[in-house]
């Protein structure tokens, strides 16, 4: 990890139509712009079932507006065909005439088409027509805590405690994830991929009472190191107030929380977080607000709320300077509900802020 010194970059969800539009936003306010998702062009771009394209047994049921998975068939051929896809992606491949072995990672058998994702293609698209290369990139997968927790079977039982559905599902975002980082390569320098977990807001409640600490570790660890596997730097976002140790425990180089509502709940983890930044991580202050707040804020108000939440942390013993050296500023979650007009102040003042603190900061 280099030293952040208040890159922006946003969550992946915006309220606009057009996808172009949306390309043109992102390019224009973010140093690290991103593929939007395009929630209000129908339940194909909603935050779990856009990801949901070629998974086993997935149903999509357009007329009554939701997917589930169909776990009462024989699913055992659509099973093992695709972990014969997963192994044949990651295995090592030892022929080459040098004698050094490879990765062979083909993953477009979980690719994620155009009917799934406007955004995706139209930032493809624009990036080869510019051509050169961005210093830095961000794309997005919806993460399989909150993927496996939020969708159901055919009987609405969370898809998460079938065991063998949600290896499935950790394997296809972690394929989704690579895929995704293998497609903007040629486009940007630096690459970072989120994994949206805003569902561990909720970790430790009890709706999620027997959901175990140790396998949510374990189920993000192995897509934070898939991530890392196409050299590409790995954050979490959650929205929420949660466990914020559970995402440094799970390797995770980027922690992104909601620092207007909730930038003190970071202090209360301080050990954790000073280790994570000694060791190169980066905090991600969610500080611009995505509700109608936004309305009433200026830089000035968002400058204010960055400073008292990072100073708060300071005070917990973590160096002022290392915060700031490894700082990014976010929105605090996705745009996609906000009224277009609001997303477009929540973009515009993100931008005027990071210009800000990179000024104040000499950085």
């Amino acid at each position: 990890m280099i030293k952040t010194k208040f890159l922006s970059t946003a969550i992946g969800s915006m309220p606009f139509e057009d996808p172009s539009y949306a390309v043109s936003v992102s390019l224009k306010s973010m140093d690290a712009p991103i593929w939007s998702q395009l929630p209000k062009l129908g339940l194909l771009e909603q935050m779990e079932v856009q990801y949901s394209e070629n998974i086993p047994c997935a149903v999509v049921d357009t007329e009554k507006n939701r997917m589930f998975f169909q776990t009462d068939v024989d699913y055992s051929e659509k099973f093992a065909e695709f972990y014969e896809n997963y192994m044949t992606a990651c295995e090592i491949d030892g022929s080459t005439e040098t004698g050094i072995s490879k990765e062979t990672h083909d993953f477009s058998s979980m690719a994620i088409s155009e009917k799934y994702s406007k955004g995706i293609y139209a930032l493809l698209k624009t990036l080869k027509e510019k051509g050169g290369k961005l210093p830095w990139l961000k794309v997005q997968s919806t993460g399989p805590v909150t993927f496996a927790l939020s969708i159901t079977d055919e009987n609405k039982r969370a898809i998460y405690y079938n065991e063998e559905f949600r290896d499935v599902i950790v394997k296809s975002i972690v394929m989704k994830s690579r895929w995704q980082i293998q497609q903007f390569k040629p486009y940007a320098e630096n690459i970072i991929c989120f994994i949206d977990e805003p569902i561990l807001s909720a970790f430790g409640s009890s709706t999620y009472v027997s959901v175990k600490r140790d396998d949510v570790v374990s189920i993000l660890h192995e897509v934070i190191e898939a991530i890392h596997a196409e050299g590409a730097v790995a954050g979490i976002h959650c929205c929420g107030n949660t466990e914020w140790s559970i995402l440094i425990d799970a390797g995770v180089d980027i922690v992104n929380f909601d620092a207007f509502e909730y930038g003190e709940t970071i202090a209360m983890y301080a050990g954790h977080v000073k280790q994570h930044l000694e060791k190169g991580g980066t905090l991600a202050w969610g500080v611009v607000p995505t509700s109608e707040k936004i309305r009433v804020q200026t830089v000035e108000t968002l400058e204010n709320q960055l400073e008292k939440v990072m100073d708060n942390l300071a005070s917990k013993g973590v160096d002022k300077t290392l915060i700031t050296e490894r700082a990014i500023i976010t929105p605090s979650c996705g745009t996609g509900s906000l009224a277009a007009e609001d997303a477009e102040k929540v973009f515009s003042l993100m931008a005027e802020l990071t210009k800000r603190m990179k000024e104040k900061y000499k950085y």
